[in-house]
């Protein structure tokens, strides 16, 4: 219908003639039938009486035409257009090339076999996304694309040692053996502080290790690979592994600075002071059988999650421990203990292999509340951002709590004593390192606040020497302040103690003992470290590398010293991380796959999230 009706209206007496709204002026339709009728008349009457109407009808006449010459969204394409989005892309085609690159990445982020590419229904998928791409083989993965990106990513890795290769790096490592194939592995993992302080960690080998594992075959592979990377022996600050003899060795043949692993060194004291006492021993090892018998019988877990609910719990699972970690036994114990009631029910309709005494279930509460600290020092030393600087301060925590009596102590006094005496035998010299102590006074949550009374001027000479060893950065001002129990240097508690001490209540009581004294100050470097050790530490939450970040222009001897001890690490939990990927490598889809292409594959698993 014509945009003209909006102002016409037929007439109720004759069809012939149509009236206008604005005047109500008849005006013929122009014929005497439907099919003669026409609207030149009624826009002509528009135009001469009614401008303004008219203007409104030419300007929608306007938009119903330019609707009408728009392109239709159901355009039909072209066979040329169809026969191309069916044709194969070429070898060389820069979106095939992409997309094998992500497949790539796939396999090695994922830890996926190469055989992936031939599975069915990733083909699908595939083919399905984009119908012009096939899939290279296997083969081709594995011998030409997995290459090429190790390749790439190395380069990458070359550049970012090269931007900081005057700074000095520090190690982990460690040796693994595989479950699924006679194959062993040796890591190699570097850590830094960059320029602008932020930590840097890489993974530069997992290579394969043959033949016998001793010091010298070590020492051998660590001067290989870092003639691999270009990097001087002078520049490594430190090497952290476990306590293996031939891997202590091999750092003094090597000439290179060995840090014991504080993880592996606590699973020594834990065992020697807590899982050797035979009433402990007793209690693992019924646990043992109860969470065998529970993960072995589909039934008997069956019962235990009908039990659960009707307490009202969640189904759980116990935990299995692993006898070469403290850990899993603590876990394994709190699982257990977690599920007290359940147990009661369930042995009062079911059979068990084993089952606690009154006195044990007492025993298992006293010895979690004993090894809760060791659980929760094994959770920071492990975390990406420990350092050796935590060494100290945490041992000096842990001692102070295992010398004080709680109420948790009855039926572990014994062995919390023999707990105690372990954790001083193994750790007899930590508090005498200097790495470890000139760590600690160069991280501004701890300063010297938990180095002994007695060994704190030896420590602070520990840190002059260091800072005479400095190349000058020049003259700069540095703020000194007198020491003294000030507004700025004297922390408060202001939480009351609690029945149970905690790891935390340590730390606190430690800071408000060792307020800084008043200092001496002769050179400028001395007035750096006077001034820094006379301010209150940061809180312990807080980011030392933030602190150094910040006040670089106020200490700038001290920061470059940080950038060296701090980036440190105090276990060899990189490289145990590596070889947990490394079980997902080689595992019994890939036991056939060499040492070479999981190398390849561990190493851009690692290092490629940090490039893209």
């Amino acid at each position: 219908m014509s945009a003209v009706w909006s102002c016409f209206k037929v007439s109720e007496s004759d069809t012939r003639i149509a009236v206008c709204k604005q005047c109500l002026a008849e005006i013929s339709r122009g014929g005497s039938s439907a099919k003669t009728f026409g609207t030149t008349a009624l826009i002509n009457h528009l135009k001469a009486k009614h401008p303004e109407q008219h203007a409104q009808f030419e300007r929608a006449t306007a938009a119903v035409a330019s609707k009408r010459k728009a392109p239709s969204s159901t355009h039909t394409p072209s066979v040329a257009a169809v026969f191309e989005k069916t044709k194969k892309f070429a070898k060389d085609n820069a979106k095939a090339n992409t997309i094998t690159k992500k497949v790539m990445e796939f396999i090695a982020l994922d830890d996926q076999p190469f055989s992936v590419v031939e599975d069915i229904g990733f083909r699908r998928l595939v083919e399905h996304i984009e119908p012009r791409y096939t899939i290279p083989s296997r083969r081709y993965f594995s011998d030409v694309c997995l290459p090429e990106m190790y390749d790439s990513v190395a380069t990458r890795v070359h550049e970012l040692l090269a931007k900081d290769k005057d700074v000095n790096l520090s190690f982990t490592t460690d040796i693994w053996s595989s479950d699924v194939s006679p194959t062993s592995m040796l890591s190699l993992t570097a850590q830094w502080v960059d320029a602008d302080f932020k930590l840097q960690n890489i993974v530069l080998h997992s290579q394969e290790f043959r033949g016998s594992h001793t010091a010298v075959a070590i020492s051998d592979a660590f001067a290989r690979m870092f003639q691999t990377w270009h990097i001087d022996p002078s520049k490594v600050h430190a090497v952290v592994s476990d306590n293996a003899r031939n891997m202590t060795r091999a750092m003094e043949d090597s000439d290179l600075k060995g840090i014991r692993c504080m993880a592996h060194t606590l699973q020594i004291a834990v065992h020697e002071g807590v899982l050797s006492q035979r009433s402990i021993a007793d209690i693992i090892a019924t646990g043992r059988k109860i969470v065998g018998h529970f993960k072995h019988s589909p039934l008997a877990y069956s019962r235990l999650q009908s039990v659960q609910e009707q307490f009202e719990m969640p189904p759980k699972r116990f935990q299995q421990d692993v006898s070469t970690r403290w850990n899993n036994t603590y876990y394994m114990l709190e699982s257990l203990f977690s599920q007290k009631r359940v147990l009661a029910a369930y042995v009062a309709d079911y059979d068990l292999p084993s089952t606690f005494t009154s006195y044990q279930w007492l025993l298992i509460e006293n010895t979690l509340s004993l090894l809760a600290p060791f659980e929760q020092i094994t959770k920071k030393i492990s975390s990406s951002d420990a350092s050796a600087a935590d060494v100290i301060p945490l041992l000096a925590a842990l001692k102070r709590l295992l010398s004080k009596e709680a109420e948790t102590d009855h039926g572990v006094k014994t062995t919390k004593s023999a707990l105690l005496e372990a954790v001083n035998k193994r750790f007899s010299q930590a508090d005498s390192e200097p790495l470890f102590c000139i760590a600690t006074v160069l991280d501004p949550r701890y300063k010297d606040h938990y180095i002994d009374v007695e060994k704190k001027q030896r420590v602070r000479e520990m840190v002059q020497a260091e800072l005479d060893l400095l190349k000058p950065l020049g003259d700069s001002e540095v703020t000194h302040r007198e020491g003294g129990e000030g507004a700025e240097t004297k922390r408060i508690r202001t939480t009351e103690a609690v029945r149970v001490p905690s790891l935390s209540d340590m730390f606190e009581e430690i800071l408000q003992e060792n307020n800084p004294d008043a200092r001496q100050t002769t050179s400028a470097t001395a007035q750096q470290l006077d001034s820094y050790l006379s301010e209150v530490p940061i809180p312990r939450s807080d980011n030392p590398l933030t602190y150094w970040r910040t006040n670089q222009g106020r200490f700038p001897d001290l920061a470059q010293m940080a950038r060296r001890y701090l980036a440190a690490p105090c276990t060899s939990t990189d490289s145990e991380r590596l070889f947990s990927a490394a079980s997902h490598v080689l595992d019994e889809k890939r036991n056939r796959l060499t040492c070479d292409k999981a190398e390849k594959l561990l190493f851009i698993k690692k290092n490629l999230p940090l490039f893209l």
